[in-house]
């Protein structure tokens, strides 16, 4: 049974899955993805390249986050602390420090969001050593976009800095999409009583003001005649 059909945690974590064939393994299939983004570029073009890229990368995502989610129980990601654990379990299980260097760190907002910061990253150089950075769209929120799908968890996730574009590091701020929301709902629900309030108002005012026009309207036509 896994660990969400249970309710208990694994004996084994994440992390100390690592050894030095699933490294291997690991940078071999990486491997296999740049020779095959390459081969499609060189075939169908960059923009092509690209699309099928960001498909095949949100597809593996989306096994990787319900793989985990099976194993771990679907995260609370209301909990910053528990957002941070995943996004980091996660990347971990796709990638290792030789290949990406990234942590994740407090909103700097002070919000209830997660910042994931990558310092240093192989396929930025990879593509750099084949010449195809220039026109190479970033999957990184594809892929990203399908670990929240596979753990079912409901987040925001954007890219807030990218050192493909320019930028010293690549940075994403994660929050809770339902926690995101909550304060809209409630100025929402204020704005409607208010409006309600107002529309109360207006039909009493109508129905106190329409008898005194109404005699005035007749005493008129009396004095008329």
């Amino acid at each position: 049974m896994t660990a969400q059909e249970t309710g208990q945690p694994v004996t084994t974590p994440v992390d100390a899955l690592e050894n030095e064939l699933t490294v291997a393994l690991r940078q071999f299939w990486w491997l296999h993805d740049a020779r095959w983004y390459q081969g499609v570029k060189k075939r169908f073009g960059q923009e092509v390249a690209n699309e099928i890229n960001a498909e095949a990368l949100r597809f593996v995502g989306r096994r990787v986050g319900s793989w985990y989610a099976n194993r771990e129980g679907t995260p609370d990601v209301c909990s910053p602390a528990a957002l941070r654990d995943v996004i980091e379990s996660i990347t971990r299980i796709m990638t290792n420090e030789d290949m990406m260097r990234s942590h994740t760190e407090p909103d700097p907002d002070g919000g209830g969001g997660v910042q994931t910061v990558i310092t240093e990253h192989f396929a930025l150089r990879m593509l750099r050593a084949a010449r195809s950075l220039e026109g190479y769209d970033c999957p990184c929120l594809d892929m990203r976009g399908g670990w929240f799908e596979g753990l079912g968890a409901d987040v925001r996730d954007e890219n807030r800095e990218c050192m493909r574009t320019g930028g010293a590091v690549c940075r994403f701020h994660t929050e809770s999409a339902a926690a995101e929301s909550a304060p809209a709902e409630t100025v929402d629900t204020g704005s409607a009583a208010a409006e309600s309030v107002e529309t109360a108002s207006a039909e009493t005012a109508s129905m106190e003001t329409e008898p005194v026009e109404t005699a005035s309207t007749e005493r008129k036509e009396l004095h008329r005649s």
